[in-house]
């Protein structure tokens, strides 16, 4: 991977730690794996329309979830059944869209050459996620305790869940080129999930996890380089690695 694939496939992992604490918090761990899913009908319709995938997978994502929270605005439906539905109709009709080497691309994903356009979305994005998360972290913390005390304390609950539901869908985004829509769910689930029985307080988990978020996806593209395999599967190993390899350091309960 050239030097600023590396760059941007880190930032991405910055974006990924951070939000994946949040995720395991609000227990969407499964929800979290499941949504990466729904970028599918988006990136096999720009293969069928000879656009960048990637331009696809974005758009998609980002409907996914306003209709995600649409719909669990008005129906009450919690948040993982309503992903857990998008996600199926998401799954069957991107197969559909998609076959042979494109599908398997898109599923595990494949670096290649990177556009003018993704340098800039890789850049700003991690950043924009990063620091939403940083300015939002104590409204989003109050909601996770109580949403009618955080109402109370005039925090617009709705309001900061569709901020959170867009970052998640643009850390997806990020990781689509790296790890494709079946892995980058994982990258933003395992590191917060080692970080959570590791750390002592929110601000190390939130350390921990970008740390492991980083290491897999530096480490994971280097062997895939020196191995030529795919980047996305060694860069879940790695992650999954550390996961393991952490339960021996498990703080007690």
């Amino acid at each position: 991977m050239s030097i600023s694939g590396l760059l941007l496939s880190g930032s991405m992992a910055v974006a990924a730690g951070v939000v994946g604490c949040f995720a395991v918090m609000r227990r969407m761990t499964l929800a979290a794996d499941a949504m990466s899913h729904i970028a599918l009908p988006g990136l096999g319709l720009a293969l069928v329309l000879h656009l960048n995938p990637v331009v696809g997978g974005i758009a998609m994502l980002l409907l996914g979830a306003l209709l995600i929270w649409g719909l669990e605005q008005r129906t009450g439906i919690s948040t993982e059944t309503v992903v857990g539905v998008v996600f199926s109709t998401a799954l069957a009709v991107g197969s559909m869209l998609a076959s042979g080497e494109e599908l398997l691309d898109a599923l595990l994903g494949k670096p290649g050459v990177l556009s003018p356009m993704e340098l800039v979305f890789g850049l700003l994005a991690p950043l924009g996620v990063v620091l939403f998360l940083i300015r939002a972290r104590n409204r989003l913390l109050i909601t996770l305790v109580s949403p009618d005390l955080a109402r109370t304390v005039g925090i617009r609950v709705e309001r900061l869940n569709l901020g959170f539901l867009l970052a998640f869908a643009v850390t997806v985004a990020l990781g689509l080129r790296y790890l494709g829509v079946l892995l980058m769910g994982s990258l933003i689930i395992i590191p917060a999930a080692t970080a959570k029985h590791l750390a002592r307080n929110v601000r190390s988990m939130f350390l921990v996890s970008v740390g492991v978020s980083v290491g897999a996806t530096v480490l994971g593209s280097t062997l895939a380089g020196l191995l030529h395999r795919p980047t996305g599967p060694l860069i879940i190993a790695v992650a999954a690695a550390c996961f393991f390899v952490s339960l021996a350091w498990r703080r007690p309960a």
